[in-house]
């Protein structure tokens, strides 16, 4: 099932349980979207540990980053439209919201200090430092978020359940 689909017909349980999803997804791209901007934000530009690629000149690093960044802003407004859709077909799921949104959040860090940093080899978290303390902080943090989010998922569809 297509998280855009027509809700306009149905049950209502079945319309109710696709606008949940709708919420969920809206919420994880949202989740998605604010981790890349902490990341980009944060640890590119403010302290300036690292690019979304490294291994070129400065000015192809710099570039990565817009690229980077002008996704993130893309996702996060895709992320609202959903969202909005959801409120305004009166099937906005708060709990939903937030269970998409850690697992989006966890899943992106998880993403980046795995796949990122160690397989693709496109940027570390941090230069001329022992890396083991800063990948375990950074793949944690993602574990950490995403089991919030898993758990927040549960109980969304538990509560459905009920309701």
């Amino acid at each position: 099932m297509s998280v855009i689909e027509d809700t306009s017909t149905g049950s209502s349980a079945r319309r109710g349980a696709v606008l949940a999803r709708r919420t969920y997804w809206a919420g994880f791209l949202i989740g998605v979207a604010v981790m890349a901007a902490i990341d980009e934000i944060v640890f590119h530009q403010i302290l300036g540990w690292h690019h979304f690629y490294d291994s070129a000149t400065p000015d192809a690093a710099l570039v990565s980053d817009g690229i980077l960044h002008a996704g993130e802003l893309f996702v996060l407004v895709a992320g609202f439209f959903l969202l909005a859709d959801a409120r305004r077909r009166g099937g906005f799921e708060r709990l939903s919201t937030w269970a998409g949104f850690f697992t989006g959040a966890g899943l992106f860090q998880v993403w980046d200090g795995t796949v990122h940093h160690k397989l693709l080899g496109l940027h570390q978290v941090r230069y001329d430092v022992d890396l083991v303390p800063y990948d375990i902080a950074w793949i944690t943090g993602g574990v950490v978020l995403f089991a919030v989010g898993l758990a927040l998922t549960v109980a969304a569809s538990r509560r459905r359940g009920r309701g």
